[in-house]
């Protein structure tokens, strides 16, 4: 058994069912987000986690033991809401000392364990000040430094960054991940942001609709998804119409293109898979390749946005920057690994 499992829960609101049969197994000192868009039940699942919300159905076990029924302040978890829900008539110390205070640790501890906690998320010196003296981040530090300084079993994240503006957001991902691999405390972090995802996490189970629709490291997320949605929500996909002829051959954009398809299927490929090619070029048994005309070029930083239009519709390529781009309305080809192709059904509008 893992230190940490979820077996069956289920939550219902009246008729709206928020989360439906999710199971998850995390080992001590792993670190996994669950990700998915709003409304996927990804919030629930943590608060059932923390003892804030009451599953209808399955369980929750710790280290061994059933926690399923146990109130929030038996559970031993740490929680950092999205609000960071700090009191702002207290000073950082003594928001940091609450959980301790609540606990009936000693005085003499509180004060060691708290200028522990500044020091770790490097807010020393800071303890006497409010938080509206606080910038967001300095406000987050203080929000993660009140979850660890009781010293969880697990660490709970739920859209901890999402306040924060891009540049900051980016800083505190890395300062994040770091605290938690140099502690080994096994956390749980609630996003809908994928690049948060891919960075901070061991794991990622992906949610959809109240359930698990994939879990796995970043690679296999990314590179291997398991259905449609888990390829269109995680990263970029050029989604191309396969056809198929009276006899069974595939083609897109009227082009032949052999694939293992079902009868109404689309053709997923990351543009950063794909390369632009001069159409002379052969493709090899162990390429795909379409050919059409470049509509357009973006420069986007560290690479360019082709835009390829075909007999089908358009498709974008991902070139990095420095990589000489033919000119606007050239014919060229699109090349990729066929390895790099991922087939799934056509759902129903």
């Amino acid at each position: 058994m893992s230190y940490l499992e979820l077996a069956g829960l289920q939550k219902r609101y009246g008729n709206a069912v928020a989360v439906d049969d999710v199971s998850l197994s995390v080992e001590q000192g792993e670190s996994v987000a669950l990700l998915g868009p709003s409304g996927c039940g990804k919030t629930t699942t943590l608060r059932m986690l923390a003892g804030l919300v009451a599953p209808d159905r399955g369980a929750i076990s710790l280290d061994g033991g059933d926690i399923t029924r146990l109130p929030p302040h038996r559970r031993n978890m740490g929680y950092v809401f999205q609000s960071y829900a700090l009191f702002p008539h207290l000073t950082v110390a003594r928001n940091i000392a609450f959980g301790l205070e609540e606990r009936g640790v000693p005085r003499q501890e509180i004060a060691r364990r708290v200028d522990e906690a500044l020091a770790l998320v490097r807010l020393a010196g800071l303890g006497q000040r409010r938080p509206k003296e606080l910038s967001g981040g300095q406000q987050q530090r203080v929000a993660l430094a009140r979850a660890l300084v009781i010293r969880p079993s697990v660490l709970l994240l739920d859209e901890s960054l999402s306040n924060l503006d891009a540049k900051l957001r980016d800083a505190m991902r890395h300062e994040i991940r770091s605290i938690q691999r140099s502690l080994g405390i096994t956390t749980l972090f609630v996003t809908h942001d994928q690049v948060e995802a891919l960075t901070m996490c061991d794991r990622i189970a992906v949610m959809h609709r109240g359930r698990i629709a994939q879990i796995g490291n970043a690679e296999d997320i990314y590179d291997r998804p398991a259905t449609r949605f888990v390829a269109e929500f995680v990263g970029r996909a050029n989604v191309l119409p396969i056809q198929r002829d009276a006899h069974g051959r595939t083609s897109v954009w009227g082009q032949p293109l052999p694939l293992e398809a079902p009868e109404d299927g689309d053709l997923f490929v990351r543009p950063q898979r794909m390369r632009i090619a001069p159409v002379s070029e052969p493709a090899g048994e162990s390429a795909a390749r379409l050919t059409g005309r470049v509509l357009r070029s973006v420069f986007v930083g560290d690479h360019v946005e082709v835009l390829v239009e075909g007999g089908g519709g358009q498709l974008t390529v991902e070139t990095p920057s420095g990589t000489a781009i033919p000119m606007e309305g050239a014919e060229v080809a699109v090349v990729w690994p066929r390895a790099e192709s991922r087939v799934f059904a056509r759902e129903a509008p």
